[in-house]
């Protein structure tokens, strides 16, 4: 018979500390998160050591870490919380219409720019109550294949950092759930006036200087590829850390920038920025709400994948604005 551990005799909130720990990777903040003392904290995180085996959280100037074994129960405490959370939210319906809960999204600006305006009209209509919190995401910077270049977000998910992720992919692992919102590519942007706008041809294009959005400040990204592939290459002049400050940059200066279609048409012509189609072939991203399937247990997650749905829906594609 298989040993059987008596979970009386065990705090199941310690799970809910590992969880926030996890989150915050800082004890300060994880207790102040939990409504308990720093020192509450510490002794919890002691209970769980002993009851694991493993250290968890290894102590740094900043904070805390994770030890390998802390990452691997991620997981399966997020789907244990949120079965739990499931269980006790049944008994009280979601009601859109009364909560007040607050929801994370994660995007890039690009994209966040874009369904941010017609997802709060909905809720102003319909959830009044509800906040949103948005958390700036860009790629990992090398990476040129979708789903490895957003394969931090997908830890970040799974560690419930946020509740939902909008990002250009169109796979996901098993484990997620991916919802369509919109299809999304690329125009070549510039202040109105810009000669480029006159003569927008690869050989133009490539002499011209170049503004990328980069986090880290890495310049390297799809269209080099793009360009490679025809033997073609450009001068990155400058990296900016995201998008609505390429619009500001672009607006003072003589750079150009291959910026999301819809993204310029919604904001560049309060910036003086103009669009042009690209002169070489660039892909088309698929924007994508992505979340684990567990978390689909929570009435309140599911609502707001419908709502982002009903955002992206409402997303038209828009030709370049040429000045």
């Amino acid at each position: 018979m298989l040993h059987q551990i008596d979970l009386s005799r065990i705090d199941l909130n310690l799970l809910v500390l590992l969880e926030a720990v996890m989150e915050e990777r800082h004890v300060g903040r994880s207790a102040a998160r939990l409504n308990l003392s720093p020192s509450a904290v510490s002794h919890g995180l002691g209970r769980l050591r002993g009851l694991l085996g493993d250290p968890l959280f290894l102590r740094t100037p900043r904070g805390v870490v994770p030890t390998d074994r802390a990452l691997e129960l991620a997981a399966p405490v997020a789907e244990i919380l949120a079965r739990v959370r499931s269980v006790i939210a049944s008994a009280e319906p979601f009601d859109s219409a009364r909560s007040s809960r607050r929801f994370v999204i994660g995007a890039p600006d690009g994209a966040s720019a874009v369904f941010l305006s017609p997802l709060l009209e909905v809720l102003r209509r319909s959830a009044p109550g509800i906040d949103i919190g948005i958390r700036q995401l860009l790629p990992r910077q090398g990476e040129t294949s979708p789903l490895p270049a957003w394969s931090d977000v997908i830890a970040e998910l799974e560690a419930r950092v946020m509740d939902v992720a909008v990002i250009p992919v169109g796979e996901a692992p098993e484990r997620f759930l991916r919802r369509k919102l919109y299809e999304e590519d690329f125009v070549i942007a510039m202040r109105a006036g810009h000669r480029f706008s006159q003569e927008p041809s690869s050989t133009a294009y490539c002499a011209a200087e170049h503004l990328v959005v980069s986090q880290t400040g890495d310049a390297q990204g799809f269209v080099d590829v793009a360009l490679a592939e025809r033997g073609l290459s450009r001068r990155i002049a400058l990296t900016v850390p995201n998008f609505m400050f390429a619009l500001a940059v672009l607006a003072e200066t003589d750079l150009i920038s291959a910026l999301p279609r819809r993204f310029v048409a919604m904001h560049g012509r309060r910036f003086g920025v103009v669009a042009v189609e690209a002169p070489v072939a660039l892909p088309r991203f698929q924007i994508t709400a992505v979340v684990p399937k567990v978390a689909m247990m929570d009435a309140g997650i599911a609502w707001l994948i419908g709502q982002l749905e009903q955002a992206g829906s409402g997303v038209e594609p828009s030709g370049p604005a040429v000045g």
